[in-house]
């Protein structure tokens, strides 16, 4: 894959890690998750696998010269594939964000029944 085919990370803030420290905000005495954060974090992970599976779709799609094509196009096509995966996501997407919620609120049950019982 070309570089300027490479996708970013959705919601990657570098900045932002940087100002936290790199903790696990899991594992800090911070504000608990809510439902809708939850939410929010499985549908970018959706939005990030999508963006992964349409950007090997596009891998052997060459630039249309109908439209300008060159390496501008090829430039812009990470961005391209990174928002189509997003719509899609945003859409409905392919049901991996509801399971991936799932998946994370039982664990958030599971780690808070455990510390209660270990209270």
């Amino acid at each position: 894959m070309s570089d300027s085919m490479k996708l970013s990370t959705p919601g990657f803030d570098p900045q932002a890690l940087a100002q936290s420290g790199g903790t696990n905000r899991a594992t800090t005495q911070g504000p608990k998750p809510t439902v809708k954060d939850v939410g929010k974090a499985a549908q970018e992970f959706e939005a990030v696998f999508l963006s992964q599976m349409l950007s090997q779709m596009w891998q052997g799609v060459g630039a249309d010269e109908t439209f300008g094509g060159g390496e501008a196009e090829n430039t812009w096509r990470g961005m391209m594939i990174e928002e189509y995966g997003k719509q899609i996501a945003k859409g409905g997407g392919v049901g991996l964000a509801d399971e991936v919620k799932a998946a994370m609120i039982r664990m958030q049950e599971q780690e808070q029944g455990s510390k209660k019982g270990s209270k």
